[in-house]
């Protein structure tokens, strides 16, 4: 059990590092907290510093959870647990809750959506294609971010279900309880986002960089 105390720490503490508050002050020394949205994730860089930045923190949120999946998990391997599937689960679930609740900035991060992306492509990366197709494809549709992440969110447990019973692949029952634990999450994070969405002052993404 120690060393599963050991890969949740780990896998916690490196889901932490703040890479948006980060990025932004070593590249233009601001903190992104004091502009856009006041978020520290990948879509306020992006509001904020640009599409380049953004993809960068992105795609370094993603490894965060990629890494706690791929090889933090196996410091928890052989604690007794004999449901690998579930280890790796609680190494991402770690990184993703050190995301959104970073201890490097007051408990406060982004809203799990990169990092979790990179946990489920550790897990399961077939489920991942599908989440980005509906991401893009409703971001293009209606311009907003979060409306993205959550419908994304919400394909991932349907995939999964639908791929057990209509497709009959051997989906286990911990990863559909996982899969849809996803959506639960990340509608939370984005709390605030679908009160602006039902207000209509939700701020839509552009290309463009904020002045």
């Amino acid at each position: 059990m120690i060393k599963l105390l050991l890969m949740i720490i780990i896998s916690y503490l490196v889901g932490s590092i703040p890479t948006a508050i980060i990025y932004g002050k070593v590249s233009r020394g601001i903190d992104v907290r004091q502009h856009g949205s006041g978020n520290a994730g990948a879509t306020n860089v992006f509001r904020v510093l640009g599409w380049k930045a953004g993809l960068v923190v992105l795609l370094i949120d993603m490894a965060k959870g990629l890494l706690a999946t791929l090889w933090i998990y196996k410091l928890g391997s052989d604690s007794g647990i004999e449901n690998i599937e579930l280890v790796k689960i609680i190494a991402g679930m770690s990184a993703v809750l050190g995301h959104i609740w970073t201890i490097f900035a007051g408990f406060k991060g982004g809203k799990g959506v990169g990092t979790g992306a990179g946990m489920i492509i550790g897990i399961v990366p077939d489920a991942v294609l599908i989440g980005v197709l509906v991401f893009l494809i409703m971001v293009i549709l209606t311009r907003y971010v979060s409306v993205g992440s959550i419908l994304a969110s919400l394909s991932i447990p349907i995939y999964l279900f639908m791929k057990r019973f209509v497709f009959h692949f051997p989906i286990s029952l911990t990863l559909l309880v996982f899969g849809s634990l996803i959506p639960v999450l990340i509608i939370y994070t984005h709390r605030s986002n679908i009160q602006r969405l039902l207000k209509g002052t939700e701020n839509k993404i552009t290309l463009k960089k904020s002045t």
